[in-house]
């Protein structure tokens, strides 16, 4: 039995925002409490329109696209600045929530800015698990990338700045979805854009086992989010890369890559391996670890100060990937 580690302190500034967070965001989490944890979060995860089309700023789309061979159609929303004219640079953007939680709109008001000074963003609503286990979120996300790169220039986005962006699960998905682009000859992706990403399901480093019943997205949480994906063969050794991304022995010929992580949180090691990997791959990398902060910590208290700093790095990474 694995057993919790000590971890390292909190962020003063981010302690009172922990003590306000919704209950079961971390060991309350079970396979059997995972339609309440839906309930519950759900009018967090409403975002109206009027807040996507910002004034009539953003022009706001959601279109059914083909899904994987034999499966239902993909749901995309379609962010573009109003007025646009020309090809511009494209965001495909793939929401978190642990494999079982979130939509379409999860987290893209974070890139409303972007869209207003000339990006468009595309975001997919991949099927869930348990209802729908691996391949079936993977092969949602790659299929709605095939489409977005097909329609670029229906959708005015430059095909040469095209880039993959998702936080926790969606930062996982995000990095499987590049994946299948290089493995299966496509989508060409410039950046991948990494947050907080979930990328193993095996819980063997030490900051997998830090956090229990603390934090958000504790070790049980983790554990529940990866067994409703992969079922019995979670932690075993048959798991496909395009699952758990840190399985890839081959991180070679993949995008350039930004990547950040909270240091305490359980994806922090499993995140910093992944970003050397991509390295010693040849892969360019930029790599920020944000001292005391959990897990979605600039969601949770986005004033914070550490908040502001991962807000910022982030952005002008985007616009020097960009060119905006």
């Amino acid at each position: 039995m694995a057993v919790t580690r000590a971890h390292p302190p909190f962020d003063p500034e981010l302690s009172a925002a922990l003590a306000a967070l919704p209950a079961g965001l971390n060991g309350q989490l079970r396979l059997d409490t995972i339609a309440d944890q839906r309930a519950q979060i759900a009018p967090m995860l409403d975002v109206p329109d009027d807040l996507l089309r910002r004034d009539g700023a953003v022009e706001m789309e959601e279109r059914q696209v083909p899904g994987p061979a034999g499966a239902p159609a993909v749901s995309v929303l379609i962010l573009r600045p109003a007025g646009l004219a020309g090809p511009v640079p494209g965001i495909y953007h793939i929401h978190g929530g642990g494999m079982i939680l979130g939509n379409n709109r999860t987290g893209v008001t974070d890139l409303l800015d972007l869209v207003e000074q000339g990006v468009v963003v595309v975001s997919v609503e991949y099927r869930l698990a348990p209802e729908h286990p691996h391949p079936a979120p993977v092969e949602d996300c790659y299929a709605g990338l095939v489409w977005t790169a097909e329609h670029a220039e229906e959708l005015s986005i430059d095909p040469a700045r095209l880039l993959v962006y998702g936080a926790s699960a969606g930062g996982g998905l995000s990095a499987a979805t590049a994946l299948l682009a290089r493995d299966r000859g496509g989508p060409e992706l410039s950046h991948q854009i990494l947050l907080c990403p979930m990328l193993d399901d095996r819980g063997i480093t030490a900051s997998s086992q830090e956090l229990d019943g603390e934090g958000v997205w504790d070790r049980n949480a983790n554990l529940t989010g990866w067994t409703a994906l992969l079922g019995a063969d979670c932690g075993g050794p048959d798991v496909s890369p395009y699952a758990a991304p840190a399985r890839a022995e081959d991180l070679s010929g993949l995008p350039a890559t930004f990547i950040d992580v909270g240091a305490v949180e359980t994806f922090r090691d499993e995140t910093i391996d992944y970003a050397a990997r991509l390295a010693r791959a040849g892969v360019s990398v930029e790599l920020h670890m944000w001292a005391g902060a959990f897990h979605g910590f600039e969601g949770f208290a986005p004033q914070a100060a550490v908040s502001r700093d991962a807000r910022a790095a982030r952005l002008g990474y985007l616009r020097r990937a960009l060119g905006s």
